[in-house]
């Protein structure tokens, strides 16, 4: 998927991408898995978890896709703090026309964020799979 860009058109899809982009690599996927409760108190969902079934290495992934230009772009932030409380290392892998400039780079400066036509070599990376 590096180098070719993938058409997302809503976050079920990203999160169905993400999840054959693992079956691909030949990791095992799991969606909407719980993992304790928000500060406010609401259950914490991961979008997807991916692992490693040689390593046991695990990475949780949150989804975010924005379509046009709006608000939805500022809850960004805490969703990068949240992942700093799952149990598991995690990343936010987004895709859209509506994040604005600004919020992708904040995004990708974070180290913790990917733009979804990245992602493939950045998973291959971290779970020390063959680079293409």
């Amino acid at each position: 998927m590096a180098g070719r860009k993938t058409a997302v058109a809503n976050g079920a899809q990203l999160v169905k991408l993400c999840m054959e982009l693992a079956a691909k690599l030949g990791l095992q996927a799991r969606e909407q898995v719980v993992v304790a409760r928000r500060i406010w108190g609401a259950r914490r969902r991961i979008d997807v978890v991916l692992t490693d079934p040689v390593t046991r290495k695990t990475l949780g992934i949150e989804c975010k896709f924005q379509g046009v230009e709006g608000t939805a772009e500022e809850k960004i932030p805490s969703v990068i703090q949240d992942i700093a409380a799952w149990p598991i290392p995690g990343i936010v892998v987004f895709a859209g026309e509506g994040f604005t400039e600004n919020m992708k780079s904040f995004l990708i400066s974070t180290g913790k964020a990917v733009e979804f036509e990245d992602v493939e070599p950045w998973l291959r990376l971290f779970f020390g799979l063959e680079l293409e």
